[in-house]
């Protein structure tokens, strides 16, 4: 009885804690480094603003596809209030890569056009589906998982996350565009290709 009431105890204690107060608004600012971002003295309105969802973004990029984040970096606000969007633009034959976010869970609600959609389990299982305008598609946290237009129209859609700020590995970019590089000899043994292919592919993905 013991062992159990202790468990509940700790359990409890190691959770995440309440808010403390109505807001913290993030001082961007700060050199002040924790588990967010310190709060500001006297924040406005502005700070829980941001209009920059509003519009289709550029999609004339190596993919077709762009991500407009609203995270607490682009609404101070959110800070400690666990919740961000996205806005993600598809060109005709547009993809947003595969890819991870390691602190969120991640919904999809279609704005416009159609996209082949899809995540990876740890078990190696491939789930897709096509979805619609006004539909919706959930992609497990830390999951690697992508989005593709296969359409001849652009597409469109608005993404939640419940983190402010979740954090996306591209699974392309992490491997051959880290800094430093991850070795030649390792992505050629995990890839079963030659080094030639594996700097080939690091070119690709070096900055223009």
């Amino acid at each position: 009885m013991l062992v159990v009431a202790t468990a509940i105890v700790f359990s409890s204690v190691s959770a995440d804690p309440d808010l403390l107060q109505d807001v913290c608004v993030a001082d961007l600012t700060s050199g002040v480094k924790m588990n967010g971002y310190a709060c500001k003295e006297n924040f406005t309105a502005d700070d829980f603003f941001f209009a920059g969802l509003s519009n289709p973004g550029l999609t004339n990029n190596t993919f077709g596809s762009l991500v407009t984040a609203a995270n607490v970096q682009k609404i101070p606000g959110l800070n400690t209030l666990g919740v961000s969007f996205s806005r993600i633009d598809y060109a005709p034959g547009g993809l947003n890569p595969p890819h991870t976010h390691p602190r969120a869970t991640e919904i999809a609600f279609m704005l416009g056009g159609e996209l082949e959609v899809g995540f990876i389990t740890t078990t190696n299982t491939l789930y897709t589906k096509i979805i619609k305008q006004g539909e919706i598609f959930v992609f497990p946290r830390g999951l690697v998982h992508f989005q593709k237009n296969n359409g001849k129209v652009p597409a469109a859609a608005i993404v939640a996350f419940n983190s402010q700020l979740p954090g996306t590995q591209s699974i392309g970019a992490t491997l051959f565009a880290a800094v430093p590089p991850v070795p030649d000899y390792v992505l050629s043994q995990a890839f079963q290709v030659g080094t030639e292919d594996v700097q080939k592919i690091k070119s690709r993905f070096a900055p223009k």
